[in-house]
């Protein structure tokens, strides 16, 4: 096990009508605040006017900024940053799902960098500072919730690119599983797939002696499984949504990151993906994960052995490894079936002929700074470029 520093200071204020307080929540951090969303659902649902009211209730004063969309833009982080100056904003309200929070923390630490926020995704810059950043949470996915990190799209280079810094994880995030209910579908099965990447992406190591967190990751894998085929079947099934909502969260405040060498290739590969098509973030890991599985597991067979028996509930021979790795794989691949999500690059409207560009993309090969995806299997751009065939 490797050293770590743990620092998860978010505080998360879970259950029925938890959005009700978030103005007496905020009083004693802010005065003046930026509501931030994305389009009219919050308006339509009734969110909006309770937020809203809460805030006045509480005498704090606030602006808005709405539009937000899926792969949020650094157009709009601009706008976001200017608006905040203009209005003398001390902390900014994110009242959606990780589109949401992601842009907010984008225009949380661009107010406090001298300079253009796009050079800190770019360049990977430290901060010393960041606006306070607060959510109620609309949509179980991202993680960004309580996350360190934030990816924006830059629609001009069409690049999609993470920062992340501890001092972009939220003061706070309500979380009411209520406000799930309405969910289209496809949005369910997105944030379930983006949720379960973000646990194969810190489980599949090289790193020894890692029992804890490799219970960790399995047993909150197994249950957000378990829930999400229940609510993609009954969206107003609360108890379900209390698993897979809070799984989310769990999933990607670190905590099962703690201690082991961590991969993220498959994020590089999909944001590539989302940069050129705008695919769904979560549509775009269903494809690559079994793929990315398939192409890079013989480099440590007995921890895909293990995630094929101990999740995928695979039972067969351990003297033939490789049928127990390819039968999890297979069931991974089903259980994204079951929720609807895509198998194939071909569904997702990705053209063969993209492939080159994004593989030389995803690696820095296009730039002449090639540099290698993943911490389990080190990924270049023609490793990148088998994967996305193999994905197609």
């Amino acid at each position: 096990m490797l050293n770590f520093d743990m620092y998860i200071p978010t505080r998360i204020i879970f259950g029925k009508d938890t959005q009700k307080n978030i103005g007496a929540l905020l009083k004693p951090h802010a005065k003046k605040v930026l509501l931030h969303y994305g389009g009219s659902s919050i308006k339509k649902s009734g969110l909006y006017d309770t937020v809203t009211a809460s805030l006045k209730e509480s005498g704090l004063e606030f602006v808005e900024l709405g539009g937000v969309v899926p792969n949020p833009r650094l157009s709009l982080v601009h706008e976001g940053i200017d608006l905040c100056k203009k209005e003398g904003v001390d902390l900014i309200l994110a009242v959606g799902g990780g589109s949401v929070i992601d842009s907010a923390k984008a225009i949380a630490v661009g107010l406090c960098y001298d300079g253009d926020v796009w050079e800190l995704y770019e360049h990977a810059k430290s901060i010393s500072a960041a606006l306070p950043v607060a959510t109620v949470l609309t949509i179980p996915a991202a993680g960004s919730e309580s996350s360190n990190g934030s990816v924006i799209t830059n629609e001009e280079k069409q690049r999609k690119l993470a920062f992340g810094s501890n001092l972009m994880r939220p003061l706070l995030s309500v979380m009411n599983p209520e406000l799930f209910y309405t969910l289209p579908k496809n949005q369910i099965a997105n944030g379930v797939a983006d949720m379960m990447s973000h646990i194969f992406e810190r489980y599949f190591t090289n790193t020894l002696q890692t029992d804890l967190t490799d219970g960790l990751c399995e047993t909150t894998l197994k249950t957000i499984m378990k829930n999400a085929l229940i609510v993609i079947q009954n969206p107003q099934n609360y108890d379900a949504w209390c698993q897979v909502g809070f799984g989310g969260t769990i999933a990607h405040n670190d905590l099962l990151g703690l201690g082991r060498e961590q991969d993220w290739a498959c994020h590089g590969m999909e944001h590539e993906l989302s940069a050129i098509y705008d695919v769904a973030h979560g549509a775009g890991l269903a494809v690559l994960t079994p793929s990315w599985m398939q192409y890079v597991y013989k480099t440590n067979r007995n921890m895909f052995v293990q995630f094929a028996v101990k999740v995928m509930g695979v039972d067969g021979s351990y003297r033939d490894p490789d049928a127990i790795v390819m039968e999890g794989i297979a069931r991974l691949r089903d259980f994204f079936k079951k929720m609807g999500l895509p198998s194939t690059l071909t569904e997702l409207g990705i053209e063969e002929s993209k492939f080159e560009l994004m593989a030389k993309k995803a690696t820095g090969a296009g730039n002449g700074s090639e540099h290698p995806l993943g911490g389990l299997k080190k990924l270049y751009r023609q490793d990148v470029l088998e994967i996305y065939k193999l994905a197609k």
